[in-house]
């Protein structure tokens, strides 16, 4: 609730959403939106000024009356702070003046939300329950001219499912930017570049290989050459369950970079069903270095290093002097 106005993250999502002032008119007018309906909205103004402190009240009360959403609310500061925005999110309904200014401020308004993991549920619910004490408070000052509570209300219910459509919206954007940083987390760590020897790296691949995932990798793998002054590189996709044409290309991309870089490939750990598919799809592995298991990778990339491997023999256990006795 206590986020700065016009933040860097609600100007990405203003440019995320292209919610251009054009953009804004069309949603205007889609829900019927019209000069007549601000000018109804700005009568009820007073009313809202009136009454605004008495329904933040019984909308708090409402929510601290349920343990899902009071678990938000236990901090007496935090509660005291955000019934000031809440007053100020209310007044401004009825303000008249619905521009890209009051957007971003609704999409502040569902960051802080989101931010607090406050479940979509609960804040739809709570348009429900404005929309229900607007009404009688309404329905009480046009008790005598009840013909124009409808018109009135409905101009309501149009800046508030305004609002709504913002609301939501702001929830999927954040948390498709959260999965989408997930995804480029688990991303790096399944694919890392290690260090087995001077100039040696191994690369262990597991799980299914996409496009993006191959595009990462070699972006790794190269830098890594260049970090490590690599001069031979094991790749081993004994984890991989299938692979398909663009995937295989882009192994084979990768090694002539690496290639082109100074580095060797080996690839260890061809399962069957991916030797096929690449010999069936028409890879040309004629300049690929192909090993079975990861120990003979290992140990081809060693010889490449000039690396010898010397079995010594155990040494003799000569017993102590005491254990005889």
């Amino acid at each position: 609730m206590g986020e700065p106005r016009h933040s860097s993250t609600t100007l990405a999502l203003m440019q995320e959403l292209a919610l251009t002032e054009e953009e804004i008119a069309r949603r205007k007018a889609f829900l019927e939106f019209h000069d007549e309906d601000v000018q109804r909205l700005q009568e009820l103004g007073g009313l809202a000024q009136q009454y605004a402190d008495e329904v933040i009240e019984d909308f708090y009360r409402h929510l601290l009356a349920f343990d899902e959403s009071r678990r938000f609310f236990t901090d007496p500061a935090v509660l005291a702070r955000v019934k000031a925005a809440q007053r100020d999110y209310f007044l401004r309904l009825t303000r008249g003046v619905y521009d890209g200014a009051y957007v971003e401020d609704r999409l502040r308004i569902g960051v802080a939300h989101e931010r607090i993991n406050l479940p979509v549920a609960l804040y739809v619910g709570a348009y429900g329950f404005y929309l229900r004490a607007v009404l009688r408070r309404v329905q009480e000052a046009y008790q005598h001219r009840p013909a124009e509570v409808l018109p009135l209300f409905v101009s309501l219910l149009k800046v508030v499912f305004l609002d709504m459509g913002l609301a939501i919206e702001t929830y999927l954007a954040q948390r498709e930017r959260t999965i989408r940083l997930q995804q480029e987390a688990i991303r790096e760590l399944s694919t890392p570049v290690l260090p087995l020897r001077e100039r040696l790296l191994l690369l262990p691949l597991i799980g299914a290989i996409d496009a993006q995932r191959a595009q990462q990798l070699t972006a790794q793998l190269l830098h890594s050459i260049r970090a490590y002054r690599a001069k031979v590189v094991v790749m081993d996709i004994t984890g991989v369950p299938a692979v398909d044409s663009a995937v295989a290309n882009h192994f084979i991309q990768t090694v002539q970079a690496a290639r082109l870089m100074g580095a060797t490939v080996i690839v260890s750990g061809l399962s069957p069903e991916v030797a096929h598919t690449l010999v069936r799809i028409g890879v040309d592995l004629g300049m690929v270095h192909t090993v079975g298991t990861l120990q003979d990778g290992i140990e081809a990339a060693e010889r490449l290093l000039g690396y010898t491997v010397q079995k010594l023999e155990p040494p003799m256990l000569v017993p102590h002097p005491e254990e005889g006795q």
